[in-house]
């Protein structure tokens, strides 16, 4: 039982040592691509098409707003409040709750703490 924890122990202690090697490139880049890469008129592009969804649109009339209304208030944005925007869409979890899988998953890691921290 001792040997299984040294060996797991010895596995982990490799695997953090060669995965937190990583190779970083530092550079300067021209304006031009620093505009592209992510520039206000993306952004806005990104929101503007979620607004041309139609369930987005469905939710928008649900709630008493013109989907035209919106995107003439995206339009009138400035481009601080639409990189937040668009961040904030891009951020956004896609599910609403934990699965089966989540639940046994917790299980598992539980009972392994119990398992090879307080077990005699």
């Amino acid at each position: 039982m001792i040997s299984l924890k040294k060996n797991t122990c010895r596995v982990l202690v490799v695997a953090m040592m060669t995965l937190s090697f990583q190779s970083a490139r530092a550079g300067l880049i021209g304006a031009e691509q620093a505009a592209a890469d992510g520039g206000a008129s993306t952004q806005r592009s990104l929101v503007l098409s979620v607004l041309d969804r139609a369930e987005t649109a469905s939710q928008l009339q649900a709630q008493g707003i013109d989907p035209m209304m919106a995107r003439e208030r995206v339009a009138s944005m400035t481009d601080q409040e639409v990189r937040q925007l668009a961040g904030d869409i891009q951020t956004a979890p896609a599910g609403a709750t934990l699965h089966a899988g989540g639940y046994l998953a917790i299980i598992i890691i539980a009972g392994a703490i119990w398992y090879f921290a307080y077990r005699k």
